[in-house]
């Protein structure tokens, strides 16, 4: 039963795929090789198989190199927008700190109108307090005189009876007249001092009401400084917190890198110095406190963006490549053993360029054993990048590099056993982890 099962399956076969003779001739005999039909079914599923297979691997190939060139100008977009934002930044920046300048200028033209009308209403108080003390005194005088006057009128009339009677009454007559002259004065000085205390306390008025309305106009510019310096905080606190960020990923102290970066600085301009006012020996006021505070955080910032240059933090290589070895402890391709591998493997095409990570210096340039052709390139901070195994240098020691510069290009020289670029980044001497640095800057440029 399973004997004819198996001719009927046999001859079926046949059918479709007839046995085929491959003959090989040479030139003393003829031989051939037979195909049957069960060795034609697996050279066509194998062949099928390994169609398929090369389909799908150039698919994953052609989608992995599209996405690493989508993400390559994706990183190249957020690059050019975040210097775009760092230079809108710092014209905003010159142009708020202008504003602040001017503002506070005005600020203490104001105060000093306000300090000189303050000295006059002083002084027209001062004054008026002596009109009212010399009207005073001039009423007791005029009380005193028109008792006087009222003790000569009836003096005078008591000597007009007896005038006829006594010799000495035209003496009394003049005594009588000098008294009403002498209150006939007091009476028009009285007049002149009440026109006069009338006529300052009418100054005094229009003194306060120039007080009031330079006090409103202090406001107004009160309160539009405030407004300013709130969206320069804003901005500062945007701007200046990712790179904070990112040099603490790095494993770098903030603080401790822009006093390096502001000791070695030598661009143009110098360094943001804080405003400094005039306060006549006194404490500063809170808006010059606020706007020196602002003026820090720019400072700061500036500083920020000198030290991500001089630092690596960029990918050496903008092609499409794999991260194969990591850095830390692996096993020796060679040998087996445990080793210490103190940097990151990137494998790509064999030719592919090499790029400078951050400004600094080519110090060797050259074959060292294990890494093949090195470079190796100093950075401002202690720091140094090293990229092993080239296939060409590109660059000569002693010559200054700027990040994104082309040194060399990709291969496979020294101990290596294949293509691919071996990173190195050391701080002090020490090899420290390059993907700290190159995914601390990935939110950044």
């Amino acid at each position: 039963m399973l004997n004819r099962l198996a001719y009927r399956f046999h001859q079926t076969l046949e059918r479709h795929f007839p046995e085929q003779r491959l003959f090989l001739k040479s030139d003393t005999e003829t031989r051939f090789i037979r195909l049957r039909p069960g060795t034609q079914i697996l050279a066509i599923v194998g062949g099928t198989l390994a169609l398929a297979w090369t389909i799908v691997a150039t698919a994953l190939i052609m989608m992995d190199s599209i996405g690493a060139g989508s993400a390559r100008e994706q990183s190249v977009r957020q690059q050019a927008l975040y210097e775009e934002r760092l230079n809108t930044l710092s014209a905003d920046r010159d142009l708020r700190a202008e504003e602040a300048a001017r503002a506070q200028e005005r600020f203490n033209i104001a105060l000093t109108q306000v300090s000189e009308m303050q000295e006059k209403l002083l002084a027209s108080e001062d004054r008026r307090r002596e009109l009212e003390t010399g009207i005073e005194a001039i009423q007791d005088t005029l009380r005193e005189a028109i008792k006087e006057r009222d003790l000569a009128q009836a003096e005078a009339e008591r000597v007009t009876v007896a005038l006829n009677a006594q010799a000495g009454t035209a003496t009394e007559l003049g005594r009588a007249g000098d008294a009403v002259a002498t209150l006939e004065f007091l009476t028009d000085a009285l007049g002149e001092a009440a026109e006069e205390r009338n006529e300052v306390l009418a100054e005094a008025e229009a003194a306060r009401e120039e007080v009031q309305v330079i006090a409103d106009a202090k406001e107004a510019l009160e309160l539009r400084n405030d407004a300013i310096f709130t969206k320069l905080e804003e901005a500062l606190t945007v701007s200046v917190e990712p790179l904070d960020k990112m040099f603490r990923e790095a494993g770098m102290s903030p603080d401790d890198l822009i006093g390096a970066v502001r000791e070695g600085y030598s661009g143009q301009g110098g360094p943001l110095t804080p405003i400094s006012f005039s306060t006549s020996g006194g404490a500063p006021t809170a808006e010059e406190l606020r706007a020196n505070a602002i003026l820090g955080g720019l400072d700061r910032m500036n500083m920020y963006r000198i030290a991500a240059f001089q630092l690596p933090f960029s990918m050496p290589v903008r092609d499409a490549v794999r991260y194969t070895s990591g850095f830390g402890n692996r096993n020796d391709p060679f040998n087996g053993s445990t080793r210490r591998h103190e940097g990151q493997d990137l494998a790509g095409s064999y030719g592919t360029p090499i790029y400078a990570t951050a400004d600094g210096v080519v110090t060797y340039a050259g074959w060292e054993n294990g890494y093949g052709r090195l470079i190796k390139i100093k950075h401002q901070f202690g720091v140094e990048t090293r990229f092993g195994h080239l296939s060409q240098i590109r660059v000569e020691v002693g010559q200054r590099v700027s990040r994104g510069d082309r040194i060399g290009d990709m291969g496979n020289s020294g101990r290596s056993t294949g293509t691919h670029l071996h990173y190195e980044i050391r701080l002090g001497g020490d090899a420290v982890n390059p993907m700290t640095f190159i995914k601390a800057a990935k939110n950044v440029f």
